[in-house]
């Protein structure tokens, strides 16, 4: 069975990458796992999903008719933790969310986005949200 990753944010990025996740799952007759990750500042994390928005993403995928793993997780590294799900459930794609940033923004802060495509044993799809 084809396994789809989506690094997902509670957010205009993460729901673009969470709708291409599950039409890829859909195309593909695959599973979804939906891993929402901080690098421990989940009281300041604006994209670490609380447990009202989990609630009511798992209640939104229930509908749609495909197998999905909800997986939250604190670590160093955001990139670093999506890859680690990804590679636990040997997944065919990891489906990510992209944001503008700034050349400075890059320097100083580094890019998840970066390390997921640059680090993925499998496929990568960068998706941005519609304007």
């Amino acid at each position: 069975m084809t396994t789809i990753v989506v690094g997902w944010t509670p957010d205009e990025f993460g729901e673009a990458a969470l709708a291409r996740g599950v039409e890829e799952a859909t195309l593909r007759g695959g599973r979804l796992v939906v891993v929402n990750a901080t690098r421990g500042d989940a009281l300041v994390d604006e994209r670490y999903a609380d447990d009202d928005q989990l609630s009511r993403l798992t209640a939104d995928l229930a509908g749609r008719g495909v197998e999905v793993d909800v997986r939250r997780s604190m670590g160093a590294d955001v990139g670093d933790q999506v890859l680690s799900v990804a590679e636990d459930v040997s997944a065919d794609l990891v489906v990510i969310g992209l944001r503008r940033r700034s050349p400075v923004g890059k320097l100083l802060m580094g890019s998840v986005a970066q390390r997921i495509l640059l680090g993925a044993e499998c496929a990568v799809l960068a998706v941005k949200p519609p304007n």
